[in-house]
């Protein structure tokens, strides 16, 4: 490999294989693509520390919803990460070949189990 190639940008970023494919993008875009990342992560944290809390405050709901609410918050919490990574991985390569942005693939799955845990609370209260 000459010093040339070796000192390209693309070669110095992970991951290679994004950086590669297609022209670098205005970066504001790809900046805010890294903030939607950082939010994903940031909800990840939030359906962790709910599921958590939800189990271990007991807050007077029924114990065998109380824990399903808390395993499908933890479930979730455990998803996001890796929407959180393939969205961006999706969008950046999108903005770089110039395409229309892709929809968030495991929105519409996590966002079913956020409505599953409210009933699943809901439920909770209600037979206590």
């Amino acid at each position: 490999m000459s010093a040339e190639t070796r000192d390209r940008p693309a070669d110095r970023r992970f991951p290679r294989k994004v950086y590669r494919d297609g022209t670098e993008p205005d970066a504001r875009f790809s900046l805010a693509n890294e903030r939607t990342f950082l939010a994903w992560i940031r909800t990840a944290l939030a359906l962790l520390a709910g599921g958590v809390a939800l189990e271990a405050l007991g807050l007077g709901i029924h114990p065998g919803f109380r824990l399903a609410a808390s395993l499908v918050l933890i479930i979730a919490g455990i998803a996001t990460p890796l929407q959180a990574w393939l969205g961006w991985v999706r969008s950046e390569l999108s903005l770089r070949r110039g395409t229309p942005l892709p929809s968030a693939a495991l929105a519409l799955p996590i966002g079913i189990a956020v409505i599953a845990v409210g009933v699943l609370v809901f439920l909770g209260v209600l037979y206590r």
